[in-house]
């Protein structure tokens, strides 16, 4: 079986499925129409988040029996139209599931502590002490709305915090001895900090947004390392100001590419010598109880090998 190559990757995934017998093609800058003129020559294709496999592309790939994202989401392959065709969806939730867990957890104490800010201030000559007072998690309400791989993950973590963690999912009976599955209005009146670990999915764009928000009893912290898209940054900023969220850990945006690589959409945008950011997010960087990172909570050294393995233990399993 041939397979392409389309992202770098951890090199253990090319070694071992060479040494599986698969033969292994890279090509890592030709552009997606490039691609499509010879994809019909391949069984499998590897990929990040380069490109969107859709029902064009998968078109044109007549002979293709499998997809490997080395990631956890599937938002960028045509999954009804994979399906219809039958080839086989491979992900790497596992692979990451720790990272994410671990920077989600990060994101919350240093927001408690004002790490950001009490780091900058020490570097500026200064030493406010009652200015950077911080608050315990211990004792608190933490939310999580997804609770499958990277949701168990976070949840494990909270482990010896003296947390009450309680989850809601779309799926029934989801809840192990690390979370408690509520119904969403339990989560509204109890939440002192809510984490996100959903999929981009029709029912989560947007899913955080000024209605959602205004349903919290009480003000919270919010730390999303799930999908952009499920923010609506406008609304957030305006729930900071209006002390609606106490404050947020960003890992992800609202104005990502689809390919994660890039944060704004517009070519414009990025090409540009002077950015022309939304105004929301102008509003966001001014704001010091915000925490951001570039979409980084799964990308740890040891992820990286973990997602490469994840992704050739499937297709061994599958093809071998």
């Amino acid at each position: 079986m041939k397979i392409l190559h389309l992202d770098t990757n951890h090199p253990l995934l090319l070694n071992q499925l060479a040494a599986a017998g698969f033969e292994n093609d890279e090509d890592y800058t030709s552009t997606k129409t490039e691609i499509e003129d010879n994809i019909s020559l391949y069984d499998g294709i590897i990929i990040r988040s380069r490109f969107a496999i859709d029902k064009s592309f998968l078109d044109k790939a007549k002979n293709l029996k499998f997809i490997g994202r080395v990631g956890a989401g599937l938002e960028n392959i045509d999954i009804p139209y994979a399906e219809k065709r039958g080839i086989k969806l491979f992900n790497a939730p596992e692979g990451n599931r720790n990272a994410v867990g671990e920077h989600a957890l990060g994101m919350i104490l240093s927001l408690f502590n004002k790490m950001n800010i009490a780091d900058q201030s020490v570097r500026d000559g200064q030493w406010l002490r009652e200015e950077h007072r911080g608050i315990e998690l211990d004792g608190k309400t933490v939310g999580i709305i997804g609770y499958g791989n990277m949701g168990r993950a976070f949840a494990r973590k909270l482990r010896g915090f003296n947390v009450e963690v309680i989850c809601y999912d779309i799926l029934e009976d989801v809840e192990d001895s690390n979370a408690m599955q509520v119904e969403l209005q339990e989560l509204f009146e109890k939440t002192d900090v809510l984490s996100l670990h959903t999929p981009e999915t029709p029912k989560t764009i947007r899913m955080i947004n000024k209605t959602f928000i205004n349903k919290f009893k009480k003000p919270f912290w919010l730390i999303n390392t799930a999908r952009g898209k499920s923010v609506v940054t406008k609304d957030l900023v305006k729930s900071i100001e209006e002390g609606k969220i106490l404050g947020a850990g960003l890992d992800v945006l609202e104005y990502e590419k689809s390919s994660f690589e890039n944060l704004f959409n517009s070519k414009k945008d990025v090409t540009s010598s002077v950015v022309e950011m939304p105004d929301a997010f102008s509003a966001l960087l001014k704001m010091d109880n915000i925490i951001l990172s570039p979409h980084v909570a799964g990308w740890t050294v040891e992820s990286k090998e973990k997602l490469a393995q994840t992704i050739v233990d499937k297709i061994k399993t599958e093809f071998c």
